[in-house]
C-alpha cells in the first residue's frame, strides 16, 4: 500500500474480498465493506449479518441498522483511518455503496482495485492452482458428456443439458453451457437455443462450471456425422494460431505478444477479419479476471499466472471454430489444464 501511496483499500462482497477474506457474504442491497487500512482493518457490515461476518472475517465490526442506513458508519469508519488522500476502491461494487463510500472520504483520489488487488490475484498460489486443475477436469468430463449425446433431431438446449447434468453430478454449479450449432456457430456468445441439430452441422460448445470455488472454462468442436465443406483447412489454422499463442506464451513478455501471434496466423491465412476478439483471459475466482490477452495489453506475463488461449475463426451464415484451453504459466512455458484433445469430435467417432 505505501508503494502505491494508498491509505485505504475498500471492497464490497464479490471476488476481491473472497480473495482476502476466504469468504464473502452474499451481496444485496445492504452497504458492506471491507476496509484495510496501512495500519489497521475494519468490517462494516449490517447488524442483521453481525455475527456471521464476525465469526468469517475475525475483523473490528462497524455495524448499521436497518432503520439508521450506513451514513453514520461510514462516518465512524471514517474518524477511525483518518486521513486518506488515495483511497483503492471496489471497481464491482454497488454505486449506491461506492458514492456513500466516497462522500466519506471526500477529497480522496479513487484507484481502482484491480490495480492493486487484481494484479496481485493473476498470480495464483498451490492451492489456487489445485482447485483450478480440479475444476478443468470437471469441465472435461462434462465436454464428453455432450459428445456423447449428439445427435441428428435433437435440440441445442437438449445436448447443452446432457453436459448441464454431468456438472450437477459431479456436484459443480453450472455457469454457462454454450451449444452452438451450424450457422448459430457464427456468434461467439451465442445464446443456446432450440435449433435442431442436423447432418452436416458444425457445433461449438463453450462451456463452464464452478467446483471447489473455482471455475472452468474450455471450448472444444464437434460435428454431426460429418464435417462441413472447408470445414477442416479452417480448424487446422485455428489449431495454428493456437499454437504459436502458446510458445509466445512465457515469463517475462507482455500480454499484447501472445494475441499478436495467434492473430498473425490467421492473418496470414487469409482469415484476419473474422477473428473477432481477443486471444484469451484470466481465469481464478471470477472466469473472466486479468490479465487480457488483447492486441494492445502492457501487462507483463508472470509465471503462476492462468489464462485461457481461444482463437476463433467465424465466418457469417456458415461456422464459427474457437479453440479454448486454460494454461497456468510456467517458468518454461505453458500447461494446459484439459486433458481432451482440440481435434474436431464427429458424432460417432470414439476417440
Amino acid at each position: 500500500m505505501a508503494e502505491q501511496r494508498v491509505e485505504l483499500v475498500a471492497l464490497g462482497p464479490g471476488a476481491h474480498m473472497h480473495w482476502v477474506l476466504d469468504w464473502h457474504p452474499h451481496p444485496d442491497e445492504r452497504l458492506t465493506l471491507l476496509a484495510i487500512g496501512r495500519d489497521s482493518a475494519h468490517f462494516v457490515v449490517p447488524s442483521v449479518n453481525a455475527e456471521q461476518a464476525g465469526a468469517h472475517a475475525g475483523l473490528p465490526l462497524i455495524t448499521w441498522r436497518d432503520e439508521d442506513g450506513p451514513a453514520g458508519a461510514l462516518q465512524s469508519l471514517a474518524q477511525k483511518v483518518g486521513g486518506v488522500t488515495r483511497l483503492v476502491l471496489d471497481e464491482t461494487m454497488r454505486t449506491d455503496f461506492s458514492l456513500p463510500l466516497m462522500g466519506a472520504f471526500e477529497g480522496a483520489e479513487p484507484v481502482f482495485a484491480d490495480q492493486l488487488v487484481g494484479a496481485l490475484r493473476m498470480i495464483k498460489d498451490k492451492a489456487e492452482l489445485a482447485a483450478l486443475q480440479a475444476s478443468a477436469a470437471v469441465a472435461d468430463r462434462a465436454m464428453q458428456a455432450g459428445f456423447a449425446a449428439i445427435r441428428p433431431g435433437l435440440t441445442e438446449t437438449q445436448v447443452a443439458q446432457a453436459m448441464r447434468d454431468s456438472f450437477a453430478e459431479q456436484g459443480a454449479a453450472v455457469a454457462f453451457t454454450l451449444c452452438a450449432s451450424g450457422p448459430n456457430g457464427a456468434y461467439p456468445h451465442h445464446a443456446t437455443g432450440e435449433r435442431v441439430l442436423e447432418e452436416g452441422d458444425a457445433i461449438v460448445f463453450d462451456i463452464g462450471a464452478g467446483f471447489g470455488g473455482y471455475p472452468s472454462d474450455i471450448t472444444r468442436m464437434a460435428a454431426v456425422g460429418r464435417l462441413p465443406e472447408g470445414y477442416q483447412e479452417v480448424h487446422d489454422v485455428v489449431e495454428r494460431a493456437w499454437q504459436a499463442a502458446a510458445a509466445a506464451a512465457r515469463p517475462g513478455v507482455k500480454a499484447h505478444a501472445v494475441d499478436d501471434a495467434a492473430r498473425k496466423v490467421i492473418a496470414d491465412a487469409g482469415y484476419g477479419e473474422y477473428f473477432v476478439h481477443r486471444t484469451g483471459h484470466g481465469l481464478g475466482l471470477e472466469v473472466h479476471e486479468p490479465p487480457y490477452l488483447t492486441s494492445s495489453s502492457q501487462t507483463i506475463l508472470r509465471e503462476g499466472m492462468v489464462f485461457s488461449i481461444e482463437p476463433g475463426i467465424y465466418i457469417p451464415g456458415r461456422f464459427g471454430i474457437r479453440l479454448e484451453d486454460i494454461v497456468i504459466l510456467r517458468a518454461d512455458g505453458v500447461e494446459v489444464l484439459s486433458s481432451l484433445p482440440r481435434a474436431v469430435r464427429v458424432a460417432g467417432d470414439s476417440a
